[in-house]
């Protein structure tokens, strides 16, 4: 297996291009405006509204002594009053409540709490669920549980074609942490698994947020068992902002004409509630915004918070950039990525000045000499049929030997710098200038590459007789997209027509990569099978593929996207090279190796779902990773429901998984945390995607070093430290922008081809709504009962299990009332319609016994799958 091989050093090694700094202008912790004249005791000073920081010192001493609590922050995005840092023990999490009490924290920030006394924490209901209490985690689910290499953008189709087909991605590589891709469209709500709470319905952002009958604390907390309290506290100091300060909202007049404030400040009003409302000056707004604020009603614009003093409740801010309509494509995803503080500028011309000039590069002469030439074997790429960025190839041949071995290869560039580049629904922000991640480092075909690979001699069965690791010389013979491949596998004694194939180099026959896709294939299967009966985990999750007009680029319709044999073929020789290049630098650099762990699932969570699982009657086995991957395999039939139940079901399971972390193994001391949990392995790293992830830079620069090829990076562990946590960083924030950019194009489409219809399970019911997964396409929602036409409904526990009874008003005076009886697992109908906000939809369950999609008689349904333009 072989990766790209580019020795091309665009910048030292440290902050790769597009970090954010983490620190105000007067230092971390401190508010940016914070000044020493602020606390003098000033006649007519207005009372402060949050607390002063505390100091360095007092901080550090308190994480020493145990009397603070460092963690990230999560706010809840349905209840934005509602924040939480995880529990250092792994129970429930930390409750924080209120504006006041999270200090000017923002979402992601690593902040350090103090407990608050007892008799303030949380009460918790006998009847309220625990979900209730654990903050709305947006799903980490490592890729290694989900797939390898799950579809890029991926334009399908020729030219003349109307459509296009673009693949949702979540994450770009293997699938380390046993989730098939979390399908999490814009992380609706904290899905509960089985809830009681006084759910007033839909929480309107603009307007004061009340406490809801479950948070009480008016009881003297005291009194009651030690069940029923969460821990509260409250943030004294921001160790790190995360959060990149920036915002897409609206602008909005002030309230007080009067005031002097009208005068100097507009209102900035952040679309994400998580995120308080900002003053911006008057000067940075539209000349004639005041006196046409309506002309402006549906601008977006991004804002950047530059100060949050103690005494105000709203932030200073600066207004960066108008960015568009609301609503439309281009800028709403500048804002998304402006949010989550994805540079996707123009490189500057002192990087592209350090790249080759005059096209095309040749590779040096002397290079020859110090590498291992391939360039006569059977090489070939196997990626998404638009993809541009060729960073992985596969070559297999049999040799003449008794035990019927084959020699196979991972082969990958070797890329020198940079973070992680996300893709989303409609473009690739590129982590390397364009020229090296589409042309000097991508692996095209019939051109000499540079290339790292792995090599392997191993049985049919997949056991492995001998391991090389080295640079290398390759020449791909052809670019095959997975369906290629697919139509390989699937015909493995029928010769491929060559109108349905790409180019292949005159060297090489069709016959010939044939052959070795089907080997590569047979190995694949072997290995895929030892990983799991070893104790591996994979969550498959529903992940979506949108057809886009080819003229407006807007989405016509989607699919769920289906994970093949030639996915399944990629991804189980990209974790065995991972794997092996773990083994290989830990074992050279024992304090210096850039490794990947997957710690196991949260206990409180966990404890949760094996509860459930008992009260539904689910013989599930969480004892471990592949026990509750035999389980998820065993448990469900083939017939639709009991597919659907296994959907729920996965998704759930989905929740208590935590993080897959880069981690330098210095700085560990205890090696059991080194695991990978879903993998079920003791070592892991990434190595295959030098072309779009820094981490696998810094691997393949470690590697070398191991191999003699070149001197250790510079690095200490703890240094090496800080490089992971940036990855981590920059790898969270291309997955939640991944998210976003999906989400984006699903409530267009809603919009603009709705209603769409759909069968649905129901994975949570409250006492006024029930959250639903909606099969057809993947996503979650929830339902209120005050959108439907009830005369109705009412709530009630059986045994532990909620049921919602709905009764329907009738349509006709003459008919009698229907009742509908909502519990966990139920199949209904839902119908998702737009909202008149922008980019906002709904879901609402169908009346049981009407016929036809509702609101589509006249239309025609949307593509949801089929054959690809």
């Amino acid at each position: 297996m072989s990766h790209p091989d580019c020795r091309l050093n665009l910048r030292p090694l440290g902050t790769p291009r597009g970090v954010s700094s983490v620190v105000g202008p007067h230092g971390v912790g401190a508010s940016p405006g914070d000044k020493k004249s602020k606390n003098k005791s000033i006649r007519g000073k207005k009372k402060s509204i949050f607390e002063t920081y505390m100091s360095k010192e007092d901080i550090s001493e308190g994480l020493k002594r145990g009397t603070l609590i460092q963690g990230i922050l999560r706010i809840n995005p349905k209840k934005f009053h509602e924040a939480f840092i995880p529990s250092p023990d792994g129970d429930r999490d930390i409750f924080i409540d209120g504006v006041v009490a999270r200090n000017r924290a923002l979402n992601g920030d690593l902040v350090v709490v103090k407990l608050l006394p007892e008799e303030q924490w949380k009460v918790i209901k006998p009847e309220s669920n625990d979900k209730e209490t654990e903050g709305a985690y947006e799903l980490d689910l490592p890729e290694e549980l989900c797939g390898s290499h799950p579809p890029q953008q991926s334009v399908k189709g020729c030219n003349d074609s109307p459509d296009v087909i673009i693949e949702a991605q979540f994450d770009d590589s293997d699938s380390e942490d046993g989730h098939g891709n979390t399908q999490n469209v814009l992380v609706d709500s904290v899905k509960k698994l089985s809830v009681c709470v006084h759910d007033k319905g839909k929480e309107d952002s603009d307007t004061p947020v009340t406490k809801d009958e479950s948070t009480s604390m008016s009881q003297d907390p005291r009194a009651l068992p030690e069940k029923s309290l969460q821990r509260s506290a409250k943030v004294v100091y921001i160790l790190e902002k995360k959060h990149s300060r920036a915002a897409t909202g609206f602008l909005k007049l002030l309230a007080d004409k009067n005031s002097e404030l009208f005068r100097k400040y507009a209102l900035f009003s952040p679309s994400d509630h998580r995120v308080p409302r900002i003053y911006v000056p008057l000067k940075d707004c539209p000349q004639d915004f005041v006196t046409r604020p309506k002309d402006y009603a549906n601008t977006l614009f991004i804002c950047r918070i530059v100060d949050w003093k103690e005494d105000s409740n709203f932030a200073l801010g600066q207004l960066a950039k108008s960015l568009g309509q609301a609503g439309e494509i281009e800028p709403e995803t500048e804002g998304i990525l402006t949010e989550y503080g994805v540079d996707f500028s123009d490189f500057s011309s002192e990087v592209l000045d350090c790249l080759p000039q005059g096209l095309p590069w040749t590779i040096p002469p002397e290079e020859f000499s110090k590498r291992r030439d391939l360039r006569k074997d059977c090489i070939f790429t196997i990626d998404p049929s638009t993809a541009r960025d060729l960073d992985d190839a596969l070559s297999c041949k049999p040799l003449a030997d008794v035990a019927m071995t084959f020699f196979c290869q991972t082969l990958k560039h070797e890329t020198r710098n940079c973070a992680h580049g996300p893709v989303l629904s409609v473009q690739v922000v590129p982590m390397l200038p364009r020229l090296l991640c589409e042309e000097l480092c991508s692996l095209h075909p019939m051109t000499d590459k540079l290339t790292f690979s792995v090599i392997w001699t191993l049985t049919p069965e997949g056991k492995i007789l001998c391991e090389w690791f080295g640079r290398t010389i390759i020449r791909s013979c052809t670019k095959l997209s997975y369906e290629h491949a697919q139509s390989m596998i699937e015909s493995p004694t029928e010769k491929i027509p060559e109108k349905e194939l790409p180019p292949i180099s005159p060297e090489h026959t069709s016959e010939e990569v044939h052959r070795a896709v089907l080997n590569l294939h047979g190995i694949a299967k072997e290995l895929r099978k030892q990983r799991f009966v070893d104790g591996a985990l994979r969550l498959d999750q529903l992940k979506l593929a949108f057809t886009l007009d080819h003229e407006t680029g807007l989405p016509q319709g989607c699919h769920i996207y289906e994970y093949r044999d030639s996915n399944k073929l990629v991804e189980e020789f990209m974790l065995l090279a991972n794997m092996a290049v773990a083994h290989k630098t830990h074992r050279t650099f024992p304090e210096r190796a850039l490794l990947r762990r997957h710690p196991p699932p949260q206990t409180k969570m966990l404890n949760d779902l094996v509860e459930f699982c008992e009260q539904m009657g689910l013989p599930m086995d969480f004892s471990s990773a592949g026990a509750l991957n035999k389980s998820l395999t065993e448990t469900f039939g083939d017939d639709k429901y009991s597919l659907a139940r296994k959907e729920v079901l996965t998704n759930m399971c989905s929740r208590p998984m935590q993080m897959a972390l880069y981690f330098c193994s210095g700085v560990l001391q205890d090696q059991t945390q080194f695991r990978h949990y879903a993998l079920n392995v003791p070592l892991y790293t990434h190595f295959t995607s030098p072309i779009r992830r820094f981490a696998d830079v810094l691997v393949h620069r470690f590697l070398a070093a191991a191999l003699g090829y070149g001197e250790l990076p510079d690095l200490e562990p703890e240094a090496l430290q800080k490089q992971a946590d940036h990855c981590n960083d920059r790898r969270m924030a291309s997955k939640r922008v991944q998210e976003l950019s999906t989400g984006l194009f699903f409530a267009i489409l809603v919009k603009e081809s709705g209603p769409l219809e759909s069968e649905a399970m129901v994975l949570g019911v409250l006492n006024q709504a029930f959250d639903v997964l909606v099969l057809r396409y993947g996503v979650q929602k929830r339902v209120y009962c005050n959108a439907l036409p009830l005369r109705s409904h009412h709530f009630q526990k059986v045994g532990k299990k909620p049921e919602l009874t709905l009764i329907w008003e009738p349509e006709d005076t003459e008919q009698e009332p229907v009742q509908q009886v909502v519990t966990i697992f139920s199949l209904v109908e839902v119908v998702l319609q737009a909202e008149t906000a922008a980019l906002k939809y709904s879901a609402v369950l169908k009346r049981p016994g009407t016929d036809g999609l509702l609101g589509l008689q006249d239309k025609e349904e949307p593509d949801a799958g089929g054959p690809e333009a």
